[in-house]
């Protein structure tokens, strides 16, 4: 198990490392430096591994997280979700993608969250915590380069956030769908009409590319209901969504409502 576990850890550096030079020649491309997020995707078995891992999150994850100097933390719960199957997300914003990296090494370092966390981090493999994880490595885009905390009046239990996943049929289009929200500046229309973003961002690891992501939130899902119709009779979306340019860019559409945790950070 040892071996496994280290030679899991080389192979994800590695990857990283890949990445890291991928990113790099983009962002120096287009001149603009941007955060990266990583979107942590728990999937639950029932409401004790539910417990076992928001007390993990909130007293040992977060507070150790922070430690290691990442500011704010979002961990998020889907409005609905299917029997026998709950997911929680945890999405963690870094202002350089070499901080991903010795974010994961500062925290195997820090001896009050592998205390705190133990309960997790030194699971038995017949009393796991969760079922599986996921994890999704994002770049932001240019027009909005580092997270923002939405400015909501509603309590928390309250509030709905709106994380979309667009698919493109091939890279290109990606691309394309990609500029429509950077050189068309559709991430100044969400902007001008009060969406309150907590980012948008371009896919560069997860399991269903080549997409992008983003995350938007509202007091209640009455005020989710009034922003989109509001924003799909706009004159100019309606002149952006024209142009031949960015006809076809998204081939499926993935909307998912989340609600966040008490101890959530957006």
């Amino acid at each position: 198990m040892r071996f496994k576990s280290i030679f899991n850890f080389q192979w994800f550096n590695l990857i990283l490392v890949t990445l890291l030079l991928m990113s790099t020649a983009k962002a120096e491309a287009k001149g603009v430096p941007g955060y990266y997020y990583q979107l942590k995707i728990y999937h639950l078995a029932n409401a004790a591994q539910q417990g076992r891992m928001d007390r993990y999150l909130e007293h040992a994850y977060l507070p150790a997280l922070h430690r290691a100097g990442i500011k704010e933390v979002g961990v998020f719960k889907p409005l609905k979700t299917a029997v026998g199957d709950t997911l929680l997300y945890v999405l963690i914003p870094y202002s350089s993608f070499e901080q991903i990296e010795t974010t994961a090494t500062r925290l195997m370092q820090d001896q009050q969250y592998l205390l705190d966390g133990r309960d997790v981090i030194d699971a038995q493999y017949d009393n796991i915590p969760y079922l599986r994880q996921e994890t999704i490595l994002l770049s932001a885009f240019p027009r909005m380069p580092a997270p923002a905390i939405p400015q909501l009046k509603a309590p928390k239990a309250e509030r709905v956030y709106e994380l979309r996943n667009y698919e493109s049929p091939t890279e290109k289009y990606n691309e394309s769908k990609v500029n429509m929200f950077n050189t068309g500046n559709e991430v100044a229309i969400f902007k001008r009409l009060g969406f309150n973003a907590v980012f948008y961002a371009e896919v560069l690891a997860g399991s269903h590319m080549p997409n992008l992501m983003y995350l938007t939130a509202f007091n209640n899902r009455a005020d989710r209901e009034a922003h989109w119709k509001l924003f799909n009779a706009d004159p100019q979306w309606k002149a952006l969504l024209s142009k031949p340019k960015y006809q076809h860019n998204v081939s499926k559409a993935d909307i998912l409502f989340l609600h966040p945790a008490t101890y959530s950070d957006f």
